[in-house]
């Protein structure tokens, strides 16, 4: 008997279906079966179908005599199934790698739960979506299980088929069935949660749910969204057989309200002609089933949900389109209010510049201020140490105050006090550019840091590479770049990419990479520290996987290799670290599998890690596609792998400045069958790997020596001599005079 019976449904999806069935095979957990039943799809399905069974002895294939519809079908299927649990995947959508072993796990670690619901993502035919809205939920319940009578507030995650385990006897036990008809996941889904004693939930994206632009039933407008209404009757002809279950009819009432009022809202549901008639409906249910003492949730749909006791059509499609007014109004009324809060922290700020800069101010911000961070923290902590006269502010957002450590001076974008700070600051640090907002003052000196050596197109380059640079208006980027007056650089390559990227207004300074001074000046001490404070086991070998992003890719995430199978494959006395590019940290990306792998242990998630220098120094080795961190790494003097299986379509998209899989910093692997052989041979640490990451590092890390942050803080704060590590500059654009020129 196996563990998982997945029960597809198929009718009319031949374009979607090799993808649906292929992600439930390629899993890399495989005690399950596959029943898939053609629902007498008039396409080229039944062949696909069974030519998958034959091919594979965990597909069965159901093929019904007649079109019966989605419910039945997964019925019939159902009938069929003899897994410990039971699993309905629509044959549009696919699963995620690694879903099923994370199932697995969770139910085993629960002790088998009734029901597991587990996360998904939209993705629409443009690209994915973000987070459900289930996620904070499922983030909520934990490692546990949940009770619905408890926590009625489970009743809120998605109410679909797909994104749950049940246990089949549970199902089978309670009688569970799908009716005919749309909206057949509601009775099944909320009877089924009410009955559960016992609910967990996997906080991960199992299933990547397919909005279709075309086709899909639940977006074809017409008289079938009535189906809505007998779903809902039969939901709450079963409450009222079930008096110990009494506790769940006003929740239930109030979920059933909100489906049928978010439907009437749906232009691609109710046609306006039918709207009328189907609000009717609406209060006819509202009237038989309102429990005593029934309170309305608040926000809109509670207001909607007073008017069904005595409004008519009329009058709520009116409330409706006034409600609809005001809130653009209101819209109105806020980007009003955004344009005056510009235009007078513009105007406060030029009243303040009419006052003189303070010599020994100096304003630090890093990665659109997030926090104390990259070079600019290196700066500021080594100004406070050889020049404490100089008085740093650092300028963070608000949802990232409370991670400012005691004594450390700061201020939030466009308050009263921030315009001050910017206004009389002499020193202005960052890695990003300021707002275009604040006019550079005569006198002031602006330092930027950058985020690290260019591999990928910046900038100016960007202007030949469109889809690259969406989102970017490269004019006003160099507008703002021509405040400048130093750049830092670390390696002749950046300091001739800078210049061309932005040809701005600034002078380069070959002062090194302040932030990779704690790794030219690493001992094991420091390595030490940094892997007990991500918990590494003591005597594991470190393996760091650190992706980039991709501009191919709405969203920029795309899964390169499986986390779960790398982790395994390294075996025993191996810890696999991973840290994502920062721009993919809230996104939907660690929902695919990465959070889920760190709870089990599987893995290190790394991404939230505040200092990337710490997760460096706590590697042995660094795996990464095409990431700028591979050039900080090479300070360490460490292995570094390269995983270049899509490397064309990377440059082709994003455009780079070399061809890191000809210059490479070590062994370069183009599929996860070499990865996995570099590790398995140790090969990735031989007397080759060695030989190409000292020339790596001869040509990258050529000005770091350690001396960086105090270099800054000498010969561009103070103006005092400090030799540098390299004699002379390789002048470009820049009319500013460096003043590492005069040492």
């Amino acid at each position: 008997m196996p563990r998982f019976s997945i029960i597809v449904p198929v009718f009319k999806v031949q374009g979607f279906l090799r993808e649906c069935l292929d992600s439930v095979l390629g899993q890399s957990y495989t005690d399950f079966e596959v029943i898939a039943v053609d629902d007498r799809s008039p396409d080229g399905c039944p062949a696909i179908l069974d030519g998958y069974a034959e091919r594979d002895a965990r597909v069965r294939v159901l093929h019904l005599a007649e079109n019966v519809g989605l419910g039945r079908a997964r019925n019939a299927g159902l009938a069929q199934a003899s897994g410990d649990y039971v699993l309905f995947l629509d044959s549009d959508d696919h699963y995620t790698p690694g879903l099923l072993e994370a199932v697995a796990a969770r139910l085993d670690a629960t002790g088998d739960p009734d029901i597991l619901v587990f996360d998904h993502v939209r993705t629409h035919w443009w690209g994915r979506g973000g987070r459900s809205t289930s996620a904070d939920l499922l983030a909520a319940a934990g490692t546990g299980t949940v009770s619905v009578r408890e926590n009625p507030e489970y009743l809120h995650l998605f109410l679909v088929a797909w994104n749950k385990a049940y246990r089949r006897d549970f199902f089978l036990g309670h009688e569970l069935a799908y009716a005919p008809g749309l909206y057949e996941d509601a009775p099944v889904t909320y009877r089924s949660m009410v009955l559960a004693d016992r609910v967990a939930c996997l906080e991960r994206i199992g299933v990547e749910y397919r909005q279709r632009r075309q086709g899909a039933i639940t977006r074809t407008p017409g008289r079938r969204h009535f189906d809505i209404f007998p779903q809902y009757e039969s939901l709450f002809a079963f409450l009222r057989q079930r008096p110990d279950l009494a506790w769940a009819c006003p929740p239930l009432f109030e979920r059933a309200l909100d489906h049928m009022l978010f439907v009437l809202a749906r232009e691609d549901r109710v046609r306006l002609g039918h709207r009328p008639d189907f609000y009717r409906a609406i209060r006819s249910f509202h009237a038989r089933h309102v429990p005593e003492g029934f309170v309305p949730p608040g926000g809109t749909r509670g207001r909607e949900m007073r008017l069904l006791a005595t409004a008519s059509y009329e009058s709520f499609a009116a409330a409706r389109v006034l409600r609809e007014l005001r809130g653009a109004v209101a819209s109105g009324r806020r980007r009003v209010t955004r344009v005056a809060e510009q235009r007078a922290g513009r105007v406060l700020y030029a009243a303040r510049s009419r006052r003189p800069l303070d010599p020994h101010l100096a304003v630090y911000s890093a990665f659109s201020h997030r926090g104390v961070l990259g070079d600019p923290a290196a700066i500021h902590a080594k100004a406070g140490e050889i020049a404490p006269h100089l008085r740093g502010v650092w300028v963070v957002r608000e949802d990232a105050a409370d991670t400012m450590a005691p004594g450390i001076d700061f201020v939030t974008p466009g308050s009263r006090r921030y315009h001050e700070v910017m206004a009389r600051a002499t020193y202005w640090v960052n890695n990003v550019n300021w707002p275009g907002t604040l006019a550079k003052r005569s006198g002031s000196v602006h330092i930027h840091t950058h985020q690290g050596t260019p591999l990928k197109h910046m900038a100016a380059d960007l202007l030949a590479k469109p889809g690259a640079r969406h989102g970017f208006d490269v004019p006003k980027m160099l507008w703002r770049a021509d405040r400048w007056d130093h750049s830092l650089v670390a390696n002749r390559h950046s300091e001739l990419v800078w210049e061309r990227a932005y040809p701005c207004h600034f002078a380069s300074a070959r002062t090194g990479s302040p932030r990779n001074d704690v790794l030219v000046n690493a001992n094991a001490e420091a390595t030490e520290a940094a892997r007990a404070r991500l918990g590494v086991p003591a005597g594991h070998t470190v393996v760091l996987y650190a992706p980039t992003r991709r501009d191919y890719r709405r969203g920029g995430h795309v899964d390169r290799i499986d986390l779960a199978r790398f982790a395994r494959d390294l075996g025993t006395g191996h810890t696999l670290v991973v840290r994502l590019h920062p721009s993919l940290a809230k996104g939907i990306a660690r929902g695919m599998g990465l959070a889920d792998l760190h709870r089990r242990g599987v893995l290190i998630d790394a991404t939230g890690e505040p200092h990337v220098e710490d997760v460096m120094l706590a590697a042995d080795v660094l795996v990464t596609d095409y990431s700028a961190l591979m050039f900080d790494y090479a300070n360490l003097d460490r292995p570094i792998v390269i995983h270049a299986d899509d490397w064309g379509a990377y440059t082709a998209s994003r455009g780079t400045y070399f061809d890191i899989t000809a210059d490479a910093p070590g062994h370069v692997s183009r599929s996860y069958r070499e990865l996995a052989w570099l590790f398995a041979s140790g090969a990735w640490q031989d007397a080759e790997s060695a030989r190409l990451r000292q020339g790596f590092r001869e040509r990258f890390c050529e000005f770091d020596d350690g001396l960086a942050a105090e270099r800054v803080v000498r010969t561009l704060m103070l103006g005092e001599g400090m030799a540098g590590p390299a004699a002379g500059r390789v002048p470009g654009p820049a009319s500013a005079r460096s003043l590492l020129d005069s040492h």
